[in-house]
């Protein structure tokens, strides 16, 4: 198709600033786009790129005015690439094809509607297209199913981060993404609670509650295939010659499972084991003894300890080789000792190392085939061990199994999913008691309050979300705020938003004033000084129940305006909070924010209630227009936020008019940039 109908876009002969002027026939009839990740909107890039490059003028003479080339075919390539980026990301991507009817009706946004756009998905984003935009669905032409992937492949260090497939949350006149890209990305981090096995023989241990160490995967990490050669000559440059040489030599030992070892032997890790458990000392070792012919059990403990060191080491450096060194050796321990004690544990840390491996570039993409071969080695760990003999590791296995179950979720199906997330849980609580370990407890109930959390976005939600409130509240009582500070304001939290999200469901009154007790708890321990962007995201939360709280019918007037204060004081906190930190540590949409604190102004200011003379009136549409400009400036101007917020901007305009006259308006034009007067003028 690209061979037969696209042109480079180099070859088309004229100045896109005089599209009266003839062309060559090179004008392509396919454009190839790739998404752009940081604001993917398909139809603004299409119109940037006719922008940029608009079908040139042909046959035009002095007598006849010519005839426009036809408008291209878009492809647009790289939406896989979204499963990558945040959460409020890949929502955005949905909202824009949500938005692509009402888009399409404007004269202007819509001059390739005589072409034809052609998207290329993998099978997660097909279903959640079908689920997010069934608008945008029903107006396909076709689809047609490849084996393969829909990109080819490049090398994207980005951190991958979960999807969601959860429904979208109504929240009325204020800005979606307000609340649920901070909530939701933190009720995934909360849900990732992956154990390994206890070894006494080494003095560092794999904690389940150690989430961010599980989560900090080394961005640069390249493709394994290239990166073993370049890590293998600056080990030879460090004065390691000779040790390559020698693993080089090896003749019994896969080569594959060399060049790993090779490529990890310099990573600056602190070593907490003794000289003997170095990496190519066990090489060495292994090597004697499969010339000597060892017993498949003594091998098989070599491997073992092998996969152990480096299992240790991903403790603290989870690179792609260190993984595949620990996966590899376990399984050539598995393979030589079928029959072992310790198999239900190595086929556990298995699982755990296959669930890390798909969060390691450049693997990712390959998320789901990862995934459920971790659930199938924690399904034959479950199989060879009795929960009533040995309790702990039954609950450790099933705990990882129902987070394996909820990552599951975010490629197919989600309800299903969260509910055998649900399942492993709920097993694992019956054989770990809060007398037996209350942290590892605790964790367990966080994670089961998560599962019920995402089931309540696809069916029931009232009783699934009950159900989490309980979980949390479960898990609450069992930390100690003063020892565990953050993760007990992260529960808080995470009950405020279950709260909040009741609330849109039954007595939202009730469960809206939860919601801010419960987040106003939460902001004792989620300090700026303590952890800035999670006390922003709290803020934020906090702002959006105040605002849901402000709106209901049944608050009084005096309550309302003292709601609405207090909203604009969370909101503002977690904006001033947000400016301290680089946009990639946010959970939250900065830029909605700001939108939503000029939604808070704009109402107070035109409250019936409202007791405040002109001049205060005039201070809270001030700040209305200011932060809906400072908005307006962060958005792409052929973005929908964009019009959105620009609407905004107009309508308070014409309120300083309403409200305080000619004057007022006079006031508000003042503060407008001068290349927006001429959009803005025609509309009061």
């Amino acid at each position: 198709m690209h061979s037969t109908l696209a042109y480079p876009v180099g070859q088309v002969l004229y100045q896109s600033s005089n599209a009266q002027e003839n062309s060559t026939p090179a004008y392509p009839r396919l454009v190839t786009l790739r998404l752009n990740l940081n604001d993917p909107n398909p139809i603004t890039q299409i119109n940037q790129w006719l922008a940029n490059y608009p079908p040139p003028i042909v046959g035009a003479s002095k007598d006849t005015p010519g005839k426009p080339f036809p408008v291209p075919v878009f492809q647009i390539v790289g939406v896989e690439h979204l499963t990558k980026q945040p959460v409020a990301t890949q929502r955005l991507f949905l909202h824009y094809l949500r938005l692509s009817e009402q888009y399409f009706s404007t004269q202007e946004s819509s001059r390739f509607l005589e072409s034809n756009l052609l998207l290329w998905i993998p099978r997660p984003w097909l279903s959640a297209i079908k689920q997010s935009a069934p608008q945008f669905w029903r107006s396909r032409t076709g689809v047609f199913v490849f084996a393969g992937e829909p990109t080819p492949a490049i090398q994207n260090l980005g951190y991958p981060e979960r999807s969601s497939n959860s429904r979208s949350l109504d929240l009325g006149n204020i800005e979606q993404s307000i609340l649920d890209e901070s909530v939701q990305a933190e009720l995934r981090t909360a849900a990732t609670e992956f154990e390994f096995e206890n070894k006494s023989d080494f003095p560092v241990e794999m904690q389940g509650n150690g989430v961010d160490k599980i989560q900090e995967v080394s961005p640069s990490t390249a493709d394994l295939l290239k990166a073993a050669p370049q890590q293998q000559e600056s080990t030879n440059r460090s004065g390691s010659s000779s040790t390559n040489q020698s693993l080089s030599s090896l003749s019994y030992v896969s080569s594959e499972l060399i060049e790993l070892v090779i490529a990890t032997i310099n990573t600056s890790i602190t070593q907490n084991t003794e000289d003997y458990l170095q990496p190519q000392q066990i090489l060495l070792e292994i090597e004697e003894l499969h010339e000597k012919q060892a017993p498949g059990e003594v091998l098989a403990e070599a491997y073992h300890r092998l996969g152990t060191l480096y299992r240790l080491r991903i403790e603290q450096e989870s690179t792609l080789e260190n993984l595949m060194v620990a996966i590899i050796a376990y399984q050539e321990a598995i393979s030589y000792d079928e029959t072992s004690p310790q198999l239900p544990d190595i086929l556990n840390d298995l699982g755990t190392l296959y669930w890390m491996l798909c969060r390691t570039p450049p693997n990712s993409e390959e998320g789901q085939t990862y995934i459920e071969q971790a659930i199938e080695f924690y399904q034959l760990a479950l199989n060879m061990i009795s929960p009533q003999t040995h309790s702990e590791t039954y609950a450790r296995v099933q705990n990882n199994l129902g987070t394996a179950y909820g990552d599951l979720a975010r490629f197919s199906q989600p309800s299903e999913n969260w509910q055998q997330a649900i399942l492993a849980y709920s097993e694992a609580l019956s054989y770990r008691t809060a007398d037996m370990d209350s942290l590892k407890y605790a964790a367990c109930q966080n994670n089961l309050g998560t599962a019920y959390w995402h089931l309540g976005q696809y069916n029931q939600p009232i009783v699934h979300l009950k159900k989490a409130i309980a979980a949390y509240n479960e898990a609450l009582i069992h930390y100690n705020p003063e020892e565990e500070p953050l993760k007990y304001g992260m529960i808080q939290n995470n009950i405020g938003t279950a709260c909040w999200n009741l609330a849109q469901y039954e007595q939202p009154a009730e469960n809206l004033q939860l919601a801010i007790d419960v987040y106003s708890k939460a902001l004792k321990y989620r300090t700026p000084a303590n952890v800035p962007s999670a006390c922003a995201a709290t803020q934020n939360n906090l702002g959006t129940a105040y605002w849901h709280l402000a709106n209901l019918s049944q608050t009084t007037k005096e309550a309302r305006q003292k709601y609405l204060q207090l909203c604009i004081s969370a909101y503002e906190e977690a904006i001033a909070l947000a400016h301290s930190l680089s946009s990639s540590s946010l959970s939250f949409d900065l830029l909605a924010s700001y939108n939503n604190l000029g939604l808070a102004h704009y109402q107070l200011a035109i409250d019936k209630s409202f007791n405040g003379d002109k001049a205060t009136r005039s201070q809270q549409l001030e700040l209305a227009l200011d932060n809906h400009l400072q908005a307006l400036n962060g958005f792409s101007k052929q973005s929908e936020a964009y019009q959105t917020t620009f609407t905004y901007v107009v309508k308070t305009i014409r309120t300083f008019h309403n409200e305080l006259g000619i004057q007022g308006q006079n006031l508000a034009l003042s503060k407008v940039p001068s290349q927006l007067l001429p959009e803005i003028l025609p509309k009061l």
